[in-house]
């Protein structure tokens, strides 16, 4: 059985080769070897301009959003607050172009972490712009340290995960107004949505967290099958 292309995004950053340093097209390996493992053949893709967003979504069976810096604010309509790192717009843009075609196409969307927040903004919805300060904790911004997620046991998510999953995600934005089509399956214990799923799309889930690092196959296997 062929394997399913599965498109992932990326982001331009420095990096080096011996004396040279160069802008290069960056994507942490864990994601392509979690499509990898789930018998997908995993292509990177540049966060160059929208105009070829089509092609890629004619030639792509699966598109994972991939995480990274958060998304700027001007993308829904608010202002950027000073405490978070200062937006990538060309990878801002050519993600939200590509998350409303894969939708449109109703090709298999596995949105994680800022890709969660971008497939929010691509369908409508808002982010908090600083997470920390509508809380009276930060726990959700604190580096390597684990909390329990309540999951919708009906749910796509919830089926290929259960009902409970501890995660690391350190996070200092979420979501505010769910976009058209969303819907919430997990929460932290405050309550702040920790995923969502895009009603009736053949596979559209969006998580806080990482589950290419913490080896949650089950979540890659789903997607995988969904784009064969």
């Amino acid at each position: 059985m062929s394997r399913p292309l599965i498109g992932i995004t990326a982001y331009f950053e420095a990096a080096r080769w011996g004396d040279w340093v160069r802008e290069a097209v960056i994507s942490p390996p864990a994601y392509a070897k979690a499509v990898e493992r789930a018998g997908g053949a995993p292509v990177i893709l540049p966060p160059l301009g929208p105009h070829a967003v089509a092609d890629y979504v004619r030639g792509l069976r699966g598109v994972v959003l991939a995480g990274g810096v958060e998304v700027g604010a001007a993308a829904y309509g608010d202002e950027q607050d000073e405490r978070v790192a200062g937006a990538q717009v060309h990878r801002d843009r050519f993600e939200l172009a590509l998350a409303r075609a894969a939708v449109e196409a109703d090709v298999p969307i596995l949105a994680i972490a800022r890709g969660m927040h971008v497939l929010n903004v691509a369908q409508g919805g808002t982010l908090i712009p600083w997470l920390p300060e509508m809380l009276d904790h930060d726990r959700h911004g604190e580096p390597g340290t684990p909390h329990v997620i309540q999951v919708s046991v009906s749910s796509t998510l919830g089926k290929a995960v259960g009902d409970r999953v501890e995660v690391v995600a350190p996070h200092v934005q979420s979501l505010r107004r769910l976009g058209s089509g969303l819907l919430a399956v997990a929460w932290a214990d405050d309550q702040i949505v920790e995923a969502v799923e895009l009603q009736g799309h053949r596979f559209g889930v969006g998580v806080q967290w990482h589950p290419e690092r913490g080896g949650e196959a089950g979540l890659f296997d789903a997607f995988v099958e969904a784009a064969r």
